[in-house]
Parts: structure tokens; sequence; C-alpha cells
């Protein structure tokens, strides 16, 4: 166990901000959690630690240094631990790759998470945000976690009931916001594949791929390379994915907005709300004088050239400079068509 002072958190937030940690300690075990959060103890009696979870840092904007613990979770593993006659289980470390995790189940041959493949970030930061692509969402293949509690050091179970999920949206989101450590997430995978390729553009790149046989291979390619069009690798230049999520408005609203803009793109749901495509709300607004926030760029701060919904940073931004243009985005957004935007990426 080794607890590190003042530790820049560059390499450890795809976005590449350098904040800085007062205390930084990274774990791959329980056991090694519990000494370390029984070691970094509040110098004010009844005080709770101040404590910061980092899986990838895929998901994340710090606008300011972190005076506290930064934890980097390193539990790793795969685990098989049971099935039944439809289904597969398996136990994994919340510190794996949740890509990598992808890769093995396609290897495998277990079905259920192929339209999920790209998403950067770790597995166990996957229930927190409740992530989703291409009309997946991990809510469908969740099962349970672990997670220890970090101010009694307690190891506590979810099931999917207990986990309030939402849209790109939990209770450790809310709730027990930097509270809980997720220690492992247990899945629920399918022997049988039901392939969903009718959301996005998934059919249409399987027709340019050229393939005729579907499976959850053939699946997860098409997903990547749509992903690879439009999303940029945060190794090639930092971002953290989409970084608003997609509006749900009414039917009434929806059709009074498309009414003025006719070439408005909306996803019926259930309840009788439409989802509306963030990333077209965004490229149709731009800042004082310009056309389009697609491609904008303020020093090293910017919205990418292939996909709006991605902020970008070009170099050495800052992250009160990106969290600043978020700012401007929401506001035209909301100026232009009324809808609100929500960030999906957390602020620190």
């Amino acid at each position: 166990m080794q607890v590190l002072e003042n530790i820049s958190l560059r390499k450890f937030n795809t976005f590449g901000i350098n904040a800085t940690a007062r205390y930084f300690a990274s774990f791959n075990s329980i056991d090694e959690l519990q000494q370390i959060l029984g070691f970094h103890k509040p110098q004010t009696p009844n005080a709770k630690p101040s404590v910061l979870i980092l899986g990838g840092g895929s998901n994340i904007l710090f606008t300011h240094d972190v005076d506290g613990l930064v934890l980097k979770n390193e539990i790793a593993g795969i685990q098989l631990i049971k099935e039944d006659k439809h289904h597969i289980y398996v136990k994994v470390g919340a510190g794996e790759s949740w890509h990598s995790f992808v890769l093995h189940c396609l290897q495998m041959g277990w079905a259920g998470v192929e339209n999920l493949s790209g998403i950067p970030g770790s597995v166990g930061a996957a229930p927190i945000q409740n992530i989703g692509a291409y009309g997946v969402e991990l809510k469908e293949v969740f099962y349970s976690l672990e997670a220890l509690h970090v101010f009694d050091r307690k190891l506590v179970e979810f099931s999917v009931n207990d986990c309030s999920f939402g849209y790109r949206d939990s209770v450790f989101k809310h709730r027990y916001r930097n509270e809980l450590v997720i220690a492992s997430v247990t899945f629920r995978l399918n022997k049988e594949p039901a392939l969903t390729v009718s959301y996005g553009t998934i059919e249409e790149e399987l027709n340019k791929m050229g393939i005729a046989t579907l499976n959850i291979k053939s699946v997860s390619d098409a997903v990547l390379s749509i992903r690879n069009k439009k999303i940029p690798r945060p190794a090639e230049i930092g971002n953290a994915g989409s970084f608003f999520k997609n509006p749900h408005i009414d039917e009434g609203t929806f059709r009074r907005i498309k009414d003025k803009y006719p070439n408005l793109v909306g996803y019926p749901q259930e309840g009788g709300e439409v989802k509306l495509a963030a990333g077209w709300l965004i490229e149709h607004c731009g800042p004082r004088g310009g056309a389009s926030w697609k491609g904008f760029r303020r020093g090293d701060a910017g919205c990418h050239s292939r996909q709006s919904l991605v902020l970008v940073n070009y170099g050495n931004a800052s992250g009160k400079e990106l969290f600043d243009l978020s700012e401007e985005i929401i506001y035209s957004v909301k100026e232009k068509f009324g809808v609100v935007l929500e960030r999906e990426v957390n602020i620190i």
C-alpha cells in the first residue's frame, strides 16, 4: 500500500487535464482498499473522508485540483460463476477495461454487450452511468454488483432494482456519489443472441462492410466502425466521448419544434416522449457570428470536426475552458430550440 502526495492526474483522465491530487493511491483488491481507507482518516472527529474514485477516467472533467484522496481502481478478473439454460453469469473486476471485457465476451460467444463495443472506461464505471449505445443499455445485462462503503469500510451488494437505473443515470451518481467503491459487477449474458441492429446506422454499416451473416462479432465490428468514424480516440486527442446526453421532450414540444425545423431528428420513446439527437441540435447552433459549433475551436478547447457532441482538448486546454465552452453550447441550444442540454460527463 502506498499513498502518494501531489500527483498530476493528466494521465488518469482521457481529456488530459493537468489537475493535481493532494493524495493518490491505486488498489487491486478489497483488502488493499480497506487498508488505504483505514490509513487515510479525516483529521477532525466525525468528519467524512474526501474521496474521489477513478476508473478509466473517461467520463470526467477536472475543473480544479482535488484536495483529498483520489483512488484508482485496478481490481481485475473475469470469472464465470454460474449458468442456466439461457444465460451465463459472469463476475468481472471493476478495474477491468470495459472494451477488453466486451472482446472477451465475443471470444467466448456470450451475447448482450456487442452493441456496447468501443466504449472507453472501466467495468466499475459502467453501472454508475448506465452506459448505453446503439439501442442497448447496461441495465439489460446487469445482474448485481459488490461495493465497499468508504466510511464504514463494509462490503454491500446491489441488485438491479437497487440501482435505480435511468438514462445515463443510477443511484451511484447521486445518493452514493463518492461514498461507494464498486469492486465487481456480475452480468447476465445470453447463450443465444437477440441482435439489435435497427438503431442508428448499424444496418447501413453492415451493408457497407459486406456482412451478410449476422452474429455478435459482426454487430460489434459495425459498431466499432461507426464509432471510429465519429469519435476521436483519446490517445490522439483529449476527449470524453459524448459530452451531453440526448434530451427527452414530450411529443407536443417535439412537433412544435419540428414544424419550425423540419429536419429535426427524434426517436419515439416509451411513455410518449421523444429523444432528440443532441449532436444535431449542437451542429445546428453556433457561437455568436458562427453557423455551427461543429469544428469550433478557441485556443485548445473545441468541438470535434466530425461530431459536435464531442468536446476536445487539442493540447493544453484547462478544464475550466472546456466547461465554459459547454456552458455556451447549452445556452445557444436553449436560445434557438428551447431545449436544455444536460452534461453526461461528470464535472469535478
